[in-house]
């Protein structure tokens, strides 16, 4: 009887994977290093190489493998389709179908958004566990999403859906977001976004603040700390990011309704102190309904992506 699965996160640096037993629990883990040359075309053999000899480590077939999921950092289509993954070469592929012949077509494959595939592993063994329906946020270099309802996820007719970072939320922006785009939620609650906006209130006032220490070179994580120390010009900061980021989550709770919004991301390392400011301007922006979604931190960090792709099996 097949009771396991093997959750693959295929990142531009290293492809983390996991070995699940059906329940939930992770077994193995280990990862292969990810080769861009030649357009990506030795990712998935590499993968598929390294999963055959763990398999054979833990004595098991093939026949014993329920399926293997693989998240991607690129909008994924409905039928599989990746028009572009730009950080792993890749153009118009389907990464399923080719793995799953690699895998000489005994093993079942799916494919989704690396993103959505993070929080549907929230949601299962995560942060967001307990719950059906959750937003995942994650707030890195970027701001990530994710939308699962009833415990699926929603990627949208493009792959777009949870694309949350580049809804545009500032109309006063004035500088031009990666994605070309002008006012993204990405430019003001990434970690870069924080640190850029403390530069910005340094610039604009002569106040005295102890992030001024710290020059050009000014991260999130400084911003937070100075501000859990009372510095007022990083309370600031901190006050401006967050209530961009609780009025998007306010849009985009009226569009989906969802139980839980689960915060991760190298920014949610904040802890308590971001949660709590968070949920002042969302509360805030979200008069209409006494039953608000909870705002919690994520739990399984670099992981969530395995967990995610291997639950994406057992659906």
């Amino acid at each position: 009887m097949s009771n396991y699965c093997i959750g693959i996160d295929i990142g531009g640096t290293t492809v983390k994977c996991g070995l699940f037993k059906a329940t939930g629990e992770l077994v193995d883990k280990w990862e292969v290093p990810t080769r861009k040359e030649g357009a990506g075309k030795n990712i998935l053999p590499d993968v598929a190489e390294a999963m055959l000899k763990k398999l054979e480590e833990h004595g098991l077939k093939k026949t014993d493998i329920l399926g293997c999921g693989l998240g991607v950092p690129g909008p994924v289509e409905p039928n599989g389709y990746v028009s572009v993954c730009v950080n792993l070469g890749w153009r118009d592929i389907y990464p399923a179908r080719e793995m799953s012949a690699l895998l000489g077509g005994q093993i079942p494959c799916k494919v989704g958004n690396d993103a959505n595939v993070a929080a549907l592993g929230e949601m299962w063994m995560g942060g967001g566990k307990g719950h059906n329906s959750i937003v995942a946020v994650t707030l890195g270099t970027g701001v990530g999403g994710g939308i699962i309802i009833d415990g699926k996820i929603v990627a949208g007719a493009h792959g777009l859906g949870g694309e949350i970072g580049h809804m545009h939320i500032r109309e006063e922006e004035t500088e031009f977001c990666n994605c070309g785009g002008r006012g993204c939620l990405e430019q003001v609650a990434s970690a870069t976004g924080i640190a850029r906006e403390a530069l910005r209130n340094l610039k604009a006032s002569d106040e005295p603040s102890k992030m001024r220490d710290f020059g050009d070179a000014i991260t999130a994580k400084d911003v937070c700390d100075c501000a859990k120390a009372g510095d007022k010009l990083a309370i600031n900061t901190m006050e401006t990011c967050c209530r961009y980021l609780g009025w998007d989550l306010a849009l985009i709770s009226y569009v989906v309704d969802p139980e839980a919004f689960v915060i991760g991301g190298g920014v949610s390392k904040a802890g308590s102190y971001l949660i709590n400011l968070i949920k002042v301007y969302f509360e805030q922006y979200t008069q209409l309904s006494m039953n608000k979604p909870q705002i919690v931190l994520a739990t399984l960090g670099n992981d969530a992506g395995i967990y995610g792709c291997a639950r994406m099996v057992l659906e």
